[in-house]
């Protein structure tokens, strides 16, 4: 067994933070970037944040929205590199990468309107959005992983499923 899967954090290994949150983290970061590639590289460079900060994380009831914060943060870093390109033509490179990852059911119009709809939001929404409604976490669990306040990430949240629904109808 490899000695780096030993890190340890009060009641939790590496190995263990490897195992539960892998799946899980990884169709967070494929829901924010659309591509299999992208989210498997940033994914990478997620769980060796964790590596090197799990010995730092004091209590192991902050570890969810810890975890969820640095593949936020790797997600929102990485979308930030596209910068020099408008919204739009993002919006259009996601829904192109969408179409072109592999495990994507082309055939199935409805779930393909609804991805596209996702990634046409904001990196702000559909960061909100995606925790909220994938990832099950509660307001106070967002507010941790983005530092915003509750009340703005329910207002963010209304408005992502309102485009949604908008550009599903439509």
């Amino acid at each position: 067994m490899n000695i780096f899967l030993h890190k340890r954090t009060p009641g939790v290994t590496f190995e263990e933070v490897l195992k539960e949150f892998e799946q899980p983290l990884y169709w967070h970061i494929r829901r924010m970037v659309a591509s299999h590639d992208d989210a498997s590289d940033i994914l990478q460079e997620t769980f060796i944040h964790i590596y090197k900060g799990l010995g730092s994380l004091r209590e192991k009831a902050a570890l969810r929205s810890w975890v969820y914060r640095i593949a936020t943060n790797e997600c929102l870093r990485f979308l930030s590199r596209r910068k020099e390109i408008s919204l739009t033509e993002e919006n259009s490179f996601l829904a192109d990468q969408l179409e072109s990852s592999p495990g994507v059911d082309l055939s199935d119009g409805a779930a393909l309107r609804f991805q596209k709809a996702l990634l046409a939001l904001s990196p702000q929404q559909r960061t909100v959005f995606t925790l909220r409604y994938y990832d099950d976490l509660s307001y106070e669990e967002i507010a941790e992983v983005t530092g915003s306040s509750v009340q703005t990430l329910k207002v963010a949240y209304h408005y992502a499923k309102e485009k949604i629904k908008n550009a599903i109808i439509s």
